[in-house]
């Protein structure tokens, strides 16, 4: 592995960093998440068509940039400095990844340009609260998350005209603003049962009934600056994603969800760094005793601490975005656990060293302890990360372990 980024990584680093300090600091943030779709529109425009973001790790053919996992972990590690609310996780992310891998050559020809312009943003639907599980971070995802032929989850059923698909799904990541669902629902009763995934195109009504019995409405959620949705799907017309009803889903599933998580842990890993780098900056003007807090020996020590756990877990997030775009597998997981519990101890240390502010709805620190605690809530918890990274490895099992 060479450690050194290139030219035109660094200049992906600077050009975002310097675009988003001028046009996303936390009182812009506030009001992006506020809006209707929330996010700033005009910021998405000029991130995906003047800076290509949403295809950034698209093959050229069709539209995109050409880079690979790094690159876009780069980017959303500027992102994560500044908390800014964007479909780029959602759709470029975990969406675009099962396109390019399930997608059939007229699926990916028609929709992957649009999503690479921007003009199309897409969420991953996956039945109840099983995200985490459907991507086999916390867990193996080939049981019966989907559904399993029960009642609950998402069902698919085939018929004379395609395909209909009947159920529900909790936490779908930007899911009210996004033009097109990939939605994982259970097929085959409890003979041939499966789990593939399916496409829901055109506009879902917001907050009511949509054209064939589907809708979805806007969560309160923890993180507002991580948007959630429910959609409830009621008897409504869906596309099989690809050609093949064989394919592995679960496994192509898991892939992405390595992918990621290390792309989530380079996210974590930036709001870590930033709320970091607020605290230094005032435990050196404000006082005590006469002199700045950042002079006791007791403050240096707890963020000399927090140095250390950031930067290793920026480490492990640079090596999990590049072992897995080298095809390496199970390291995201592991990253992702090192930076999220990195991102819940210097937020929560930077709630504390702000003294009373710190407290309050008006400073920006109480915004990165909470996307600590909702990426925990979402993508965690960091135990179970860890626990199943293990488990994939053998390491307690009394066998052989795996390399």
């Amino acid at each position: 592995m060479d450690a050194t980024f290139t030219a035109e990584q660094e200049e992906i680093r600077r050009t975002l960093r310097e675009l988003l300090l001028k046009r996303c600091g936390p009182e812009e943030v506030r009001t992006a998440v506020r809006s209707e779709g929330g996010y700033d529109s005009a910021l998405w425009e000029t991130l995906a068509q003047q800076l290509g973001l949403p295809g950034l790790a698209l093959p050229e053919a069709y539209g995109g940039v050409g880079c690979s996992v790094t690159e876009l972990a780069l980017a959303t590690e500027e992102l994560g400095r500044s908390l800014t609310p964007s479909p780029l996780l959602a759709t470029a992310v975990l969406s675009v990844p099962l396109l390019l891998a399930l997608g059939s050559e007229d699926q990916r020809a028609t929709l992957l340009p649009r999503i690479s312009s921007g003009e199309l943003t897409a969420a991953l639907a996956v039945p109840g609260a099983s995200l985490t599980t459907a991507l086999g971070l916390t867990g193996d995802n080939r049981g019966d998350w989907a559904g399993g032929g029960r009642a609950g989850g998402v069902q698919a059923r085939q018929t004379d005209g395609g395909w209909r698909l009947y159920g529900q799904a909790d936490q779908v990541l930007d899911g009210h603003s996004a033009g097109l669902l990939l939605v994982a629902a259970h097929t085959g009763g409890f003979a041939r049962s499966r789990t593939l995934l399916f496409l829901v195109r055109g506009p879902l009504e917001r907050d009511g009934s949509g054209s064939g019995g589907a809708t979805r409405v806007r969560l309160t959620s923890l993180d507002e600056t991580r948007s959630q949705a429910r959609i409830q799907l009621r008897d409504v017309e869906a596309e099989l994603l690809g050609d093949d009803e064989s394919a592995d889903v679960a496994g192509v599933l898991a892939g992405v969800g390595d992918s990621a998580a290390a792309v989530l842990a380079a996210e974590a890993v930036g709001a870590a760094d930033r709320v970091l780098e607020r605290t230094v900056e005032y435990v050196k003007q404000r006082e005590q005793f006469g002199r700045a807090i950042g002079s006791f020996q007791a403050v240096k020590h707890r963020l000399a601490d927090l140095y250390v756990q950031v930067q290793a877990a920026r480490s492990a997030a640079y090596y999990a975005a590049w072992a897995t775009g080298a095809g390496e597998e199970r390291v995201g997981g592991l990253a992702l656990a090192q930076a999220l519990e990195a991102l819940r101890i210097t937020s929560s240390e930077a709630v504390q060293l702000h003294g009373g502010i710190g407290f309050t709805w008006e400073h920006e620190a109480h915004l990165y302890f909470k996307r600590a605690a909702g990426d925990e809530l979402l993508f965690g918890p960091v135990h179970r990360l860890r626990e199943h990274a293990a488990d994939a490895a053998r390491l307690f099992g009394g066998g052989e372990v795996a390399v």
